[in-house]
Parts: C-alpha cells; sequence; structure tokens
C-alpha cells in the first residue's frame, strides 16, 4: 500500500465519522431499550411489594422461562459469555431473540421474587441490538467486534447511569490485564450518548450519598487494602458458588425447565415462611440503609446465598446488582472493626466486590467516582485493585480471558472457565513427573 501524502488527522476524519455514527445508533436502541427495561423493572418490583402472595407463583414463572429458553433461546442462553465469546472469536451474529428473551425472563425473575441484577438484561440488550447493524451495514469482522463491545459499553452505561464506566467496563471485562483501545472511540460515544438516551425517557437512577470523604491517611490506605482484600475473596465465593450450583443442577436435573421449578419452590418457601424478602430482587432500599445505619452483619451473606441459589436454579437476570448489595452491607459491617465511616466502606464495597468478581478494577473505580464523587477515587482505587487481585483467576464470566495472569500463573488466552481443568491436568503431570504445577507450566 502506498503512503498517503495527506496528514495522518485527516485520513483519521472517515473513520471518526463512521464511528461516531455507529455507536450513536447503537447507544439510540440500547439506551431506548435499558430505558423501557427499567421502567418496566420499577413497575415489576412495585406490583411484586404490593402483592406479596405471587411469590407462592414463581415455581411457575421458573417453569415458564426455563420452557422458553428450551424452547427458543438455547443460541442465546449463555447470554455475557456469549457475547464474550462473538467478541473474541466472530462467528455468526447474535439472535436478535436474545432481547426480548432476556428482557421477559429477568422481569419475570423480579416479577415473581427471585434474587437476580439487572446488568446482564441490559448489556445482552445492547449486544443484540448492535450486532443487528452488522447484518445491515455488511461489517467485517474487526467492525464486528467493535459494534458488539459498543453495545455492550451502552446497555452498562445506561442500566447504572454510569457512562465512563460503561465505555471502559467494554473493554475491560473481555480479558483479564488487558485493554482493547482499538474500540476506544466507540464504546465512548455509544456509553455517553446511550446514557443521555435513557434520561431522555425520563429514567432517573438511585443516588447514593457518601456525605464525607475523609483525606487519606496511613490508617485510611491501610484499611482499603484490609477491606479490599475481603472484598475480593467475597466476589471469588460469590463467582465460584455461583458456578457450581449451577453445574450441579445441570447434571443432577436434566430437562432444563424442572430446575427452576424445583428451585423456585424451594425459594418461594423461605421468602414466604422465613420473611426473607430484604433478600430479593434488587436489594436497592437495603443499600440505601448500608450507607445510613449499621445493618446485621449477616445481611451480605443472605443476599449472596439468595442470588447464588436463584442464579444456580436458572432463573434470568444480572449479577451486578446483587454483588453492589453484597459489597455495600459487607462494608457496612466492617466499618466498626476497621474504624471507617459507614457511608465510605459501603461505598467502596458497592464496586470493590464488584471489581473483584468481575476483573474489571479500573472501571470499577470510575464508576464510584461518577456514584459518590471524585474525591473517593484514591479510597476506590485501592480497594478495588486489592479485590481484584484477591479474587484470583475466578469470575462472573466464564468466557473471559486470560490476557496477562495476575499472580499466579496461567495460560494466555485461556477462559477462566477452562482453567481448573487446566489446572487439574497440570498438577496430574507434575505429580508424574515429581515437579511443581508451576514448574510443569512452564
Amino acid at each position: 500500500m502506498k503512503p498517503s501524502k495527506r496528514p495522518e488527522q485527516i485520513d483519521l476524519l472517515p473513520y471518526l465519522g463512521k464511528w461516531i455514527l455507529l455507536a450513536t445508533a447503537v447507544a439510540a436502541l440500547a439506551g431506548s431499550a435499558s430505558a423501557f427495561f427499567l421502567i418496566a423493572l420499577e413497575w415489576a418490583t412495585d406490583t411484586r411489594n404490593a402483592h406479596r402472595g405471587l411469590i407462592w407463583l414463581l415455581p411457575l414463572a421458573g417453569f415458564v422461562v426455563g420452557w422458553l429458553y428450551l424452547r427458543f433461546g438455547q443460541q442465546v442462553e449463555a447470554g455475557n459469555n456469549l457475547l464474550i465469546d462473538e467478541i473474541h472469536d466472530p462467528r455468526k451474529i447474535v439472535p436478535l431473540r436474545m432481547a426480548p428473551l432476556v428482557l421477559g425472563g429477568t422481569l419475570i425473575s423480579h416479577l415473581f421474587g427471585a434474587s437476580v441484577g439487572r446488568e446482564g438484561t441490559a448489556v445482552q440488550m445492547g449486544g443484540a441490538l448492535a450486532d443487528q447493524l452488522t447484518r445491515l451495514f455488511k461489517l467485517k469482522h474487526e467492525d464486528r467486534r467493535i459494534i458488539l463491545m459498543a453495545g455492550i459499553s451502552a446497555g452498562f452505561s445506561s442500566v447504572f447511569g454510569t457512562p465512563l464506566a460503561g465505555a471502559v467496563w467494554a473493554l475491560e471485562v473481555l480479558a483479564i490485564g488487558r485493554l482493547r483501545y482499538d474500540a476506544l472511540l466507540a464504546c465512548t460515544v455509544a456509553a455517553i450518548v446511550a446514557d443521555q438516551v435513557c434520561a431522555l425517557w425520563g429514567v432517573h437512577h438511585t443516588h447514593y450519598l457518601i456525605p464525607q470523604i475523609p483525606h487519606l491517611s496511613a490508617w485510611g490506605f491501610c484499611a482499603m487494602v484490609l477491606a479490599g482484600m475481603a472484598f475480593g475473596l467475597a466476589g471469588k465465593l460469590f463467582a465460584d458458588a455461583t458456578h457450581l450450583l449451577g453445574g450441579w443442577v445441570k447434571k443432577t436435573i436434566a430437562y432444563a425447565p424442572l430446575r427452576p421449578l424445583l428451585g423456585g419452590a424451594i425459594l418461594a418457601a423461605i421468602i414466604m415462611y422465613g420473611n426473607t424478602d430484604r433478600y430479593i430482587g434488587l436489594g436497592i432500599p437495603v443499600i440505601l440503609e448500608a450507607f445510613d445505619k449499621p445493618l446485621p452483619a449477616y445481611d451480605f451473606l443472605g443476599k449472596m446465598a439468595f442470588t447464588v441459589f436463584s442464579l444456580g436454579v436458572g432463573f434470568k437476570g444480572g449479577e451486578v446488582t446483587p454483588l453492589f448489595y453484597i459489597g455495600a452491607t459487607l462494608g457496612n459491617a466492617l466499618a466498626p472493626i476497621l474504624h471507617m465511616p459507614f457511608p465510605l466502606l459501603a461505598g467502596i464495597g458497592f464496586v470493590a466486590v464488584f471489581a473483584g468478581a468481575a476483573n474489571t478494577p479500573i472501571a470499577c473505580t470510575l464508576m464510584a467516582m461518577e456514584l459518590f464523587g471524585a474525591e473517593v477515587g484514591v479510597y476506590a482505587g485501592i480497594a478495588c485493585v486489592v479485590s481484584y487481585l484477591f479474587s484470583g483467576h475466578t469470575g462472573i464470566y466464564r468466557s473471559q480471558r486470560v490476557g496477562q495472569a495476575k499472580h499466579s500463573p496461567a495460560p494466555e488466552g485461556i477462559k477462566l472457565g477452562e482453567l481448573p481443568a487446566y489446572r487439574k491436568q497440570l498438577k496430574a503431570q507434575a505429580a508424574q513427573e515429581n515437579r511443581s504445577p508451576d514448574e510443569a507450566d512452564k
């Protein structure tokens, strides 16, 4: 190819125009979808709260959603993992049916009392809608990767009202220790515009307040390191438990719709007879309480158990808002132990448990600054990075790749879901050769 005689910046203008237009189109679709979803989700939550008896129908609701996915959604059941796989290894366009299936499945889960989140729904709708532009504009593989990432950014940004975090999260979530800068423009534009589109539809996000952020001291730094360790271990426990239970349920119950039917019956009985309503749905009221006053120290365990069970038996929804709940209530419990303010530790836990579970410390630090103010960035940065390290090579997304290993060796490019089997094989090989697993990996 002959070098251009024009300045590089001139040749960049068509590229800039192309991705601003495509990302804006993605944002309009994803932002509108998120707005509809959030309005419908508020209705579902209010309806369940007003008619608590609906919780008894949770088993039937689970069966219906399970049957719909078995009949129409087997190609899209992998959800966020499918989007990550398609970005790494583009094969075929994500079916549009992913959007209505995950939307309906999540609303049903919330209406009848399952403990699930909302991020997965917004991200999957954003990705599925964005990928339809691949066919419309006949995009090549590299462009398709970027537009899928823009859809993920737009969905994440619009559902939480955090455009900077949404832009970076889509770049960071694909592979541990590696960012995809080729999609930076598209993701940034999509995240910012989608947030604005969602706001234009009249959607308002929950406001969390940390009244006063103290100046960083030596003890404040140490407290964030200690808290970050706890947050990372909580994220690891959540991810491992969800995958373990989900795998066991699939092996034990072959017919998919029966999993949420039986699981829903157990869950409904526990909720109705145990008065454990504070652990179902999004749990926003409890998250707000964590910023305001001391809560029972076991609240984070209660939410973790309900969410792990709900997702493990097959109810649809995201993991992130439950992780916010787990982090905020765990931070609330750690605050008196670490001699730090309740609102500060609740806010740091809110983002840091998610950082460990999703392996996205940079995006979560930005999220803290967008939600709580720029002054919290130093505290959040410390806790999120430590949480990221202490969660190890695990995470809520099994298709996430290892870009650069953390503190223990892991082969580049391997999926997190494949890592346990790889390490088991490595240990067996090392035992045969009388070497350590680390030596065998080398």
